[in-house]
């Protein structure tokens, strides 16, 4: 299997795993994959967040918001992996509770990640409501 061909598998499963389970009220899985190396930053279509204690209370946020998460499914639209750098784009179709009540949007993401140890962590976050 390519560099290419891992991270994808990767994508398709432990980072789907941990959004989905974050948009259920568990930010666990998606702390466990981002970078714990600064810089990391998040601008977000909520809140954004700029090293690594600000992210940490913007994952606690959004785990006490999120539950119960219907459906969440991520449309890839593109992606490649450089080295130990890579990156993805695409959309994030969302049905979720936030604060209880029930919501259903859509967010144009775009992530940028780094090899580090071997393992692929989230260095970066963009994300923002398709409307329209």
């Amino acid at each position: 299997m390519s560099d290419r061909d891992d991270f994808l598998v990767w994508v398709r499963t432990a980072l789907y795993e941990a959004e989905r389970a974050l948009h259920n009220g568990d930010a666990g899985p998606r702390r466990a994959l981002w970078s714990r190396n600064e810089p990391v930053s998040v601008l977000g279509a909520w809140r954004n967040a700029d090293g690594l204690q600000e992210t940490g209370t913007l994952f606690t946020a959004l785990e006490e918001s999120f539950s119960d998460c219907t459906s969440y499914a991520f449309e890839l639209q593109a992606y490649d992996v450089v080295g130990d750098m890579a990156y993805t784009a695409g959309l994030e179709h969302v049905s979720t509770s936030v604060d209880g009540q029930p919501r259903t949007f859509t967010l144009r993401a775009t992530q940028v990640y780094r090899r580090e140890d071997g393992e692929w962590r989230v260095a970066h976050r963009h994300g923002d409501t398709v409307t329209g």
